[in-house]
């Protein structure tokens, strides 16, 4: 049996985050702030955790396949046996995951064991389906999933050196659990990966968020705006053509500045209505989160709606 610490998690994450900018953190922390938000107006257990949504690749499956995995949060300094009883997903993450079942998207939660103190590499996934009619059991990652192409050889997934001091002790247990999962999944099949920020279980849909720390920018024929990068907007538009249930949000934390980062309010539009008023040209945007240029969408800042109690009643 085997504990984490969090100085060991950190140190995890400094190598699996790419150092090429600050980027992935400034969203890291969108995330757990808007978590805080929701939890003031009284919806704090409407938001499961994040994860991943995993799609096949290579010519002949490309996009044919895919997975959402949602890992539990791996809680510092406690022993995780594998002798004692896996941790189980609380009901709403069933009712989650029941939604993504019924238009086609495998959807799993992982709980962890460690074999080993503060080695990361001893940390052991195990999967289960959710949202299926019948009961299933756990299995060890990656059994059983058959979907994707094996990964024939090593890739170093632990190899940048980024300065995570910026996010919170309290929140570092959730990034490394999400972290982790994702690299021993690509670690074991070629996928093409995206993060699922969150996904709301309003009162009349299943909502899956896309979180943005953005300045409010302008331009002539738009008006004042948000930009939007053409992946995250790739992939709200696959939420949409799924349909079911599922809608989609993209949530903005809207800030001052990009120095002191203050909030200034928080802004939701659900992806109908980003669709319908979206520029049709894309124009290029700041530094992504992979380290390139950015192209991004518009979308007028006065199609959106501010993100309060009324708000998500409505939902």
């Amino acid at each position: 049996m085997g504990m984490m610490s969090v100085p060991v998690m950190r140190q995890f994450l400094s190598r699996s985050i790419s150092s090429r900018n600050r980027n992935k953190l400034h969203g890291i922390l969108a995330e757990i702030d808007l978590r805080s938000h929701l939890s003031t107006l009284g919806f704090g257990r409407r938001i499961s955790a994040g994860g991943w949504i995993f799609r096949s690749v290579l010519p002949a499956a490309y996009g044919e396949y895919v997975s959402v995995f949602f890992p539990a949060i791996l809680r510092p300094y406690v022993e995780y046996s594998d002798l004692s009883p896996l941790e189980e997903p609380d009901h709403g993450l069933h009712s989650i995951c029941s939604t993504f079942h019924q238009i086609g998207i495998h959807s799993y939660y992982c709980a962890p064991t460690i074999s080993e103190d503060d080695d990361p590499s001893s940390v052991c996934w195990h999967h289960i389906q959710l949202g299926l009619p019948t009961q299933h059991s756990f299995e060890v990652f990656p059994r059983g999933l058959t979907q994707f192409a094996p990964r024939p050889r090593q890739y170093s997934f632990l190899r940048h050196h980024t300065d995570v001091a910026a996010l919170p002790d309290v929140h570092v247990p959730e990034e490394f659990s999400k972290e982790h999962f994702r690299i021993a999944f690509q670690s074991e099949f070629y996928s093409e990966a995206s993060d699922v920020d969150g996904v709301l279980w309003g009162n009349q849909h299943t909502y899956p968020i896309e979180i943005k720390e953005k300045t409010v920018a302008h331009d002539p024929r738009v008006g004042d705006y948000f930009g939007l990068d053409l992946g995250p907007f790739v992939k709200l538009a696959f939420y949409a053509a799924k349909r079911g249930n599922l809608h989609s949000l993209f949530v903005v934390r809207e800030i001052d500045n990009t120095i002191s980062r203050e909030l200034v309010d928080w802004w939701y539009i659900t992806f109908d209505e980003l669709a319908l008023y979206a520029s049709w040209t894309h124009q290029g945007g700041g530094t992504s989160m992979g380290g390139g240029r950015s192209s991004v969408v518009r979308i007028p800042k006065a199609r959106f709606h501010r993100l309060d109690s009324e708000a998500l009643q409505s939902l």
